[in-house]
């Protein structure tokens, strides 16, 4: 595979690749609402059509469609399974820059230079387009790809993905033809070092809810905040709750919760001694807008680790009364609390589920878990063939790596892993940031410093050709 004729193509054609991708993202394909979901499902299915790819279909589930589709040219070679997911998150339009769904190029961005500022551009509809152009440029210079491809893209990855599982049981025949898993990402930070991550938390997101009735409290409706003298609040109960779940230090108070913690192990321990030497940490604070990090640890190894190997219990939202302008004074009739759990190794669902339970009942009765949805971490080795040809990609770029034992956010990597017993791995070149946030972001060309789109639609190429090259297990 002639890889610099290839890359040289990618330069020449990366306007028009560009504009495929910004067509890509005006398409809205909001998961929480269903707003375009069956629109973008269906222009994706297209763009594998146009590749050339095979049994492109719209897989059906009990919630919205996996988009399917084979690149399978010789059984002889090397099989990627292709995962991400083509939702994104909701918007709240007035704290952007520009309209997040006009996939607008914003020519200078802070202090980025020119990037692409919307909604799905990095979190993950930008990484799907750019994959998809990389693997034309291959088709146009070889005339057929390095290896095989399966393609698997669900539309319900922010929601949790609550029905990927069903997908991943009824194709699980056609998807274990694959030696490995693969989602694309802009893996680069703000300086060009590239970050490797080695998994994934597991999570459990819930609602819990408070509602009036016999027990007291409004039972209906709400009602004028003077009656609070002889009428109690669902408010105040579901915020006792809360406070009872967690101490101001951030422990987790629900009994047993952290029972079934396991400590690092020899790779992890060796992956966070190498990272504490070459992290950045006011770097990383200035991404996330912080001033400080939570608790009193100073930066370094034992911060590192309480970040990737703690569990977490976070208050996403909360939903009582009234919160618009002016005055209302009411006693609501319910309240609702959104929490999200991430959960470490050894820690599995439904047992942290029944943890919660057991203390819900026990101590604030009137607390129900209104629904859930989770699924656990997943985990694979630096060592796998997998992972090598990612690493061997960055390095034949020049780029400093980082690798993470983990990551601290979720994705169900499980179903590789676990169900389908598949080595699983993510990445590429390219910066971009802000995902669930305003003014979401993707550098579009890179300079000697950092990388963009064009430069993670090169390492496609090189990664593609390196897992080619690998002797998989």
């Amino acid at each position: 595979m002639d890889v610099a004729k290839i890359l040289a193509r990618i330069d020449d054609q990366f306007e028009t690749h560009l504009i495929k991708i910004q067509d890509y993202l005006q398409i809205k394909s909001i998961s929480a609402t269903g707003e375009g979901i069956e629109e973008t499902a269906k222009a994706t299915a297209n763009v594998l059509n146009e590749l050339g790819a095979t049994d492109v279909h719209l897989a059906e589930t009990s919630g919205y469609p996996v988009v399917y589709g084979e690149m399978i040219t010789d059984p002889s070679k090397k099989t990627l399974l292709f995962y991400s997911m083509y939702d994104v998150q909701p918007v709240e339009a007035e704290k952007w820059v520009v309209d997040p769904f006009a996939g607008a190029v914003v020519e200078e961005f802070e202090d980025l230079g020119r990037c692409l500022v919307s909604r799905g551009v990095i979190n993950t509809k930008g990484p799907i387009m750019g994959f998809f152009n990389a693997l034309k440029s291959i088709i146009e210079v070889e005339g057929d790809l390095p290896c095989n491809l399966i393609f698997a893209i669900e539309g319900e990855e922010e929601l949790g993905s609550p029905h990927f599982p069903e997908f991943v049981e009824e194709y699980a025949k056609k998807l274990k033809r694959a030696d490995g898993a693969y989602l694309p990402f802009f893996a680069e930070n703000k300086v060009g070092k590239v970050k490797m991550w080695l998994g994934a938390k597991g999570i459990i997101y819930l609602k819990l809810r408070v509602r009036g009735g016999d027990w007291g409290g409004p039972r209906t409706r709400h009602i004028h905040s003077s009656y609070h003298s002889w009428v109690d609040s669902p408010v105040w109960k579901l915020v006792h709750c809360l406070a009872d779940m967690k101490a101001p230090d951030g422990t987790i108070k629900i009994p047993d919760f952290y029972r079934d913690l396991i400590p690092p192990s020899a790779e992890d321990e060796e992956l966070l001694t190498k990272l504490t030497e070459t992290m950045d940490f006011e770097e990383i604070k200035n991404s996330l807008d912080i001033s400080r990090f939570r608790g009193e640890l100073p930066e370094g190894k034992d911060l590192l680790q309480q970040h990737l190997f703690s569990t977490t219990l976070n208050i996403d939202g909360l939903d009582a009364g009234y919160t618009g302008p002016g005055t209302k004074t009411i006693l609501p009739c319910e309240a609702r609390a959104y929490l999200d759990i991430r959960l470490i190794p050894n820690q599995e669902p439904e047992r942290q589920i029944g943890l919660l339970k057991e203390f819900l009942k026990k101590n604030h009765p009137l607390v129900e878990i209104e629904s859930y949805d989770a699924y656990p971490w997943a985990k694979v080795s630096v060592r796998e063939p997998l992972c090598q040809a990612l690493l061997r990609t960055y390095q034949a770029f020049g780029k400093k790596v980082e690798i993470w034992p983990h990551h601290s956010g979720s994705a169900p990597f499980y179903l590789f892993s676990r169900n389908l017993g598949m080595p699983f791995i993510w990445g590429g070149l390219g910066h971009g940031n802000r995902m669930h946030s305003p003014n979401e972001y993707a550098v579009v060309a890179g300079d000697n410093k950092v990388g963009g789109i064009r430069e993670f639609e090169k390492s496609i190429v090189t990664f593609l050709y390196e897992f080619s090259q690998e002797k998989m297990h």
